[in-house]
């Protein structure tokens, strides 16, 4: 097979061919959001694209079920509205959070906006495949179904990172699991595996929450694990099953959150969140289920309570890893990471779909003026402007996700309860306190100076809520722990995400050499 080859691929009939006659000038691992969003956008300037996927089947998941409306902008931005269009859909208009029988609620600042724009909610696994199915429909995107194994330099080896080399393309396989009739199921059989290669003056890796080569590329990203999500479906109308059948909803509970919001018509998500310091309760022997019945039903709104004890009781568990992992822009020539490869933030506020989508938007301006990306000064000219431009709304709704997240936690620190507290008294009050941390939120505002100006504007309300009606010495003691435990949970953030990155504009990182 010549370096540069084409392979096509009908996911139907999970039939591969490969032939020798184009040249790639851009090959995507990974047919998620991102690379899916990628490929159309790559696409539709002409650009040949092949996309190499693991597996072309629907997705099933219980995370990025959330577009925020910051997010559908982007995804009319690429083209890709008609994407939320037909997979039951619904859309999503703010957020009502509820602490100990109290509610408040935040709508999107959606004023001037067309009618269409708001968060839309929905099965994770038809969105990607409606984003899959666009990128298809594009005149030089190819996409199939492999697993890449490794990335290669010039030479055909793998490419290794300290030779000075750049990445010059994938190895990727194809097969290895026949049908076996009797155990009704798919095994893997070695004999029927073949290896590939393909080369393109760019290869850029969207292989998600669990990269593979995530580490080649970026070995000073370093995943967390906050937490796990644990979902299952309440069946039936969401204006029947939730207060606000157009909006997420936010149960401030102990030890965490617990989130329920619509995916269809007749279907509500609800996400429990177990934090890193609660004992993970196992599925098989019953002890989530009781975890669940015991902890989390007596916490939530009465109205939700028989809806999810019915849920547990009939429906599955499924659960997934929480992860967060500050940008760490490698300057990699011929190679770039983008998606939850690159970049993850607490699943809390849903933005990761928004970010993916911003990321994608930008990546796509910043390179569209170069006519190829063979000349690999200019290219890296330019991947250095996408890692300049993304900061603003990727940082800001990183930010915002995990210090929400902290703060929602409950860890028997006193001070933390008065922050969480004067929090949810804060966004109450409604008005521009509340219009402005939802607009954040929603990726309608890419401001992290309004952030930070809105995370301490919290804090200072808290401490004024204790000076009333007199500042005892407790009292004192008390408001300056909220403001010591505010700095420990921002600042730990900020500076992961990088102060420069989030506070200084992109001419200023131009001068200073900082991607």
């Amino acid at each position: 097979m010549g370096m540069f080859a084409r392979a096509r691929v009908d996911a139907r009939a999970g039939e591969t061919s490969v032939t020798d006659d184009v040249a790639w000038d851009v090959v995507i691992v990974g047919a998620g959001v991102a690379g899916a969003s990628l490929a159309h956008g790559l696409g539709v300037e002409g650009r040949r694209v092949l996309v190499i996927e693991r597996d072309m089947s629907t997705p099933d998941r219980i995370v990025g079920e959330l577009l925020q409306p910051g997010g559908y902008v982007k995804l009319k931005e690429l083209g890709l509205a008609s994407c939320v269009e037909g997979i039951d859909a619904q859309k999503v208009y703010g957020y009502t959070m509820f602490k100990n029988g109290e509610v408040a609620t935040m709508t999107y600042p959606l004023e001037g906006r067309t009618d269409d724009v708001a968060g839309r909610s929905f099965h994770n696994g038809r969105f990607v495949q409606k984003l899959r199915e666009k990128a298809m429909e594009v005149e030089g995107v190819t996409i199939i179904q492999g697993t890449v194994k490794k990335l290669l330099n010039d030479r055909g080896e793998e490419w290794s990172g300290e030779d000075g080399q750049r990445v010059a393309g994938v190895s990727y396989t194809v097969g290895g699991e026949t049908w076996d009739k009797e155990k009704n199921a798919l095994v893997r059989d070695a004999s029927t595996m073949q290896t590939h290669a393909v080369y393109a003056p760019l290869t850029v890796v969207c292989d998600g929450h669990f990269s593979s080569l995530r580490t080649k590329l970026s070995p000073k990203s370093t995943p967390n694990h906050p937490s796990h999500f644990v979902g299952v479906i309440l069946k039936g109308a969401p204006n029947d099953l939730l207060p606000n059948g157009h909006h997420g909803h936010v149960v401030l509970g102990d030890p965490s959150p617990v989130l329920f919001y619509p995916i269809s018509s007749t279907e509500v998500r609800c996400l429990v969140d177990i934090p890193a310091s609660v004992k993970m309760p196992s599925v098989a022997k019953g002890e989530m289920a009781k975890y669940v019945l015991e902890k989390i039903v007596p916490q939530v709104p009465e109205k939700l309570r028989p809806h999810l004890v019915k849920a547990v009781e009939e429906g599955r568990f499924r659960s997934m890893p929480n992860k967060t992992m500050a940008a760490k822009p490698s300057r990699t020539p011929g190679a770039v990471l983008l998606g939850d490869a690159f970049n993850m933030r607490h699943p809390l506020t849903g933005g990761g779909m928004t970010v993916a989508l911003n990321d994608i938007s930008t990546f796509k301006s910043m390179l569209s003026p170069l006519p190829n990306f063979s000349d690999s000064k200019a290219t890296a000219a330019k991947l250095d402007e996408f890692y300049r431009h993304r900061t603003r709304p990727a940082l800001t709704i990183n930010t915002l996700a995990n210090a929400l997240y902290a703060v929602f936690c409950s860890d028997g620190d006193s001070s933390m309860d008065e922050m969480r507290q004067a929090c949810f008294e804060y966004l109450r009050l409604g008005g521009t306190y509340a219009r402005g941390p939802i607009a954040l939120l929603s990726g309608l505002d890419p401001n992290p100076l309004n952030l930070v100006i809105h995370f301490f504007s919290v804090a200072l309300f808290g401490i004024g809520r204790l000076m009333v009606p007199l500042p005892t010495p407790e009292r004192l003691l008390k408001s300056g722990n909220i403001l010591t435990g505010a700095c420990k949970i921002i600042f730990p953030i900020v500076k992961g995400e990088g102060f420069a990155r989030m506070f200084f504009p992109a001419w200023v990182r131009t001068k200073m050499g900082i991607i």
